[in-house]
């Protein structure tokens, strides 16, 4: 391994060591109120964005912040192929920024954008877009292709599914939570939303999924189609209602096969970046569950345990 590598793994490591972890996790989710949840946040890794007096909308976006704060500084320590793993990943918030940017151009309330810096793939292009038909075209012209329309939905989908394809492309030990994800979003949007894909999403999501898991009518004939790196997300699920625990279970998966990459005796170079950008993402997504059940009073810590 080379010394770019060494020191980019040494970084990784470390990174993941400041992640809050479950325990201190939970303790946010047995706070009686939101801003005493915050205020615990302020002296973590998190406090770079998060701060008192927020929203519960305000402070989720702020924790997702600080995990692309994290991110940026752990792509800087690494070699040119390093850093690209981390941009690759990190691309979910292209997708996030892109569908708020739709919200504003329908005059709906949005987020703001999230800062990406080097970790940019189209944003710059996008975000200088005045309309969604614009947007569409530099979609096109971009990596992201053609999402086959310029709704929000077909958009959507479209660059989520193109994220999932990468993502499975990036390692092996990736393609179980880019094939589980993509299963899980196509279950979401057929079997309990009712709509189905536009034609350039079903190209993407059969690439994954196979074509015969995109004309499944339940849970259980899309476990049986979707093949074993999908049908694992939905192990004891047997209604779309029910989804969220798939998601819980996807999210865990996420952080433990990430721990598992971290602490591997041959870990170390590309896998330690995928290790530790997986354990921060899954950590930060628990700090937001965790943050909800502090804005309801400090739900009884079985809920939380029950999602995280």
């Amino acid at each position: 391994m080379s010394l770019a590598w060494v020191a980019g793994t040494v970084r990784a490591r470390a990174m993941a060591q400041r992640r809050l972890g479950r325990a201190a996790t939970r303790e946010l989710a047995a706070c009686s109120t939101l801003d005493q949840a915050l205020h615990k946040l302020t002296v973590s890794a998190y406090g770079h964005d998060v701060r008192p007096g927020l929203t519960m909308a305000q402070a989720q976006h702020a924790v997702r912040a600080a995990l692309l704060w994290q991110l940026r500084v752990l792509a800087g320590w690494q070699p040119r192929a390093g850093a690209e793993l981390v941009r690759r990943l990190a691309a979910w918030y292209e997708i996030a920024n892109v569908e708020e940017q739709l919200r504003r151009f329908a005059g709906q309330p949005a987020e703001p954008a999230y800062e990406l810096g080097a970790l940019t793939t189209s944003w710059r292009r996008l975000a200088a877009c005045h309309g969604p038909a614009q947007l569409r075209e530099v979609l096109a012209s971009s990596s992201w292709g053609d999402p086959g329309g310029d709704r929000p939905y077909p958009v959507s989908v479209a660059m989520r599914f193109t994220w999932a394809q990468r993502v499975a492309a990036l390692a092996p030990p990736l393609l179980p939570w880019a094939a589980g994800g993509a299963a899980l979003l196509l279950a979401r949007e057929q079997l309990l939303g009712g709509r189905r894909l536009p034609d350039p999403t079903n190209r993407a999501a059969s690439t994954l999924l196979g074509h015969q898991a995109l004309q499944a009518g339940s849970l259980q004939e899309l476990a049986m189609t979707a093949g074993p790196d999908a049908a694992w997300v939905f192990e004891g699920i047997d209604e779309p209602a029910d989804l969220w625990r798939a998601e819980s279970a996807w999210w865990r998966r996420v952080g433990d096969d990430g721990d598992a990459l971290l602490h591997a005796s041959s870990a170390g170079g590309p896998r330690s970046v995928l290790g530790a950008v997986a354990v921060l993402a899954a950590d930060a997504w628990r700090v937001c569950a965790a943050l909800e059940l502090s804005d309801r009073g400090g739900a009884p810590l079985e809920v939380f345990d029950a999602v995280a």
